[in-house]
Parts: C-alpha cells; sequence; structure tokens
C-alpha cells in the first residue's frame, strides 16, 4: 500500500436536490486500497481543508466523497465548482474526545455508555457535538440527559 497522497481535481456535484455535494473519486479503491466497499480517507481540499471522512459506493459507478456545507464555506466553494484534493487512506483509529462532565454523567449511566460505545465514530461524534454547541450551561445540561434517553432508546444519532 502506497502511503503517497493520491491528489484529483474534481467538480462539485450536487447530491440531488439537497443541499449535499461529493465530488467523484476517479481511481480503483480495489487497486489503491485493496477495498471494494467504504475507506476511511484524510483529505486536504485545495491545499487548505483537511478533514476525515469515507470514500463511499453509492449507486454510482466510482466511489464518491462528500464535501460538508462546512467544508464549502471554509473553501468559497459550491456546486459545479472546481476543488483539487489530496488524499490518503486514515488507518488511525478514530476516537471521540469526551468532555469529564460527559464522562460524569456516562459513569452515571453506563448502560447508556456500553450502547453509545457500539455507536459508529460519526454517530459517537454527532452525539458529543450537539453537546458541545450548546450555548448556555442549562443547555448543555439538558442535551446530557436527553442524549442518555435517547441512546437508551437506541437512536443512533441526533
Amino acid at each position: 500500500m502506497n502511503s503517497q497522497p493520491i491528489v484529483f481535481t474534481a467538480i462539485i456535484k450536487q447530491n440531488g436536490e439537497m443541499n449535499a455535494a461529493f465530488v467523484e473519486f476517479p481511481f480503483s479503491t480495489e487497486e489503491l486500497f485493496n477495498k471494494k466497499g467504504q475507506v476511511k480517507i484524510k483529505a486536504t481540499f485545495d491545499d487548505k481543508v483537511e478533514y476525515r471522512g469515507s470514500l463511499a459506493k453509492m449507486k454510482s459507478d466510482c466511489h464518491i466523497l462528500g464535501l460538508t456545507q462546512e467544508i464549502r464555506k471554509q473553501l468559497g466553494k459550491t456546486f459545479g465548482d472546481e476543488v483539487s484534493i489530496s488524499l490518503v487512506e486514515d488507518k488511525e483509529e478514530r476516537v471521540v474526545e469526551i468532555a469529564e462532565d460527559i464522562a460524569v454523567i456516562f459513569n452515571e449511566n453506563p448502560e447508556a455508555k456500553v450502547l453509545f460505545d457500539t455507536m459508529s465514530y460519526t454517530h459517537r461524534k454527532e452525539y458529543i457535538r450537539w453537546i458541545e454547541e450548546a450555548k448556555k450551561p442549562e443547555t448543555r445540561k439538558n442535551r446530557k440527559v436527553k442524549m442518555i434517553q435517547m441512546i437508551l432508546d437506541g437512536k443512533k444519532g441526533i
């Protein structure tokens, strides 16, 4: 497996009618990464915006890489614009940082923590980000309680 970044240029495409964008990955993931399905990657867009995500195989012939709204905003680009991409396979374990006050509520609810730990990195990250985006302490407190309830109810994400 080469550790050289794969560099290519692509046009940002719109996903149907949604405010969702992606670029097509113009190479074979099977040849490059020995994988047919999802490939975890670290990418840099236009040499300035870094992103950890996945190359996904949708109904398309090739794999695609999503560009979040946030990334498009940082790049100042939208559908139809060209973007340069440099990416490597991401072999690092994906760890979600959990603040102390969130760890405390998990300690009080071990069952929820076990369920949380079985979730995908993306879903764990969503929950933690949702709590950390709270502006007021009481909102944060309410969200922590709500998160535990949602996890125990089997909700995978926000």
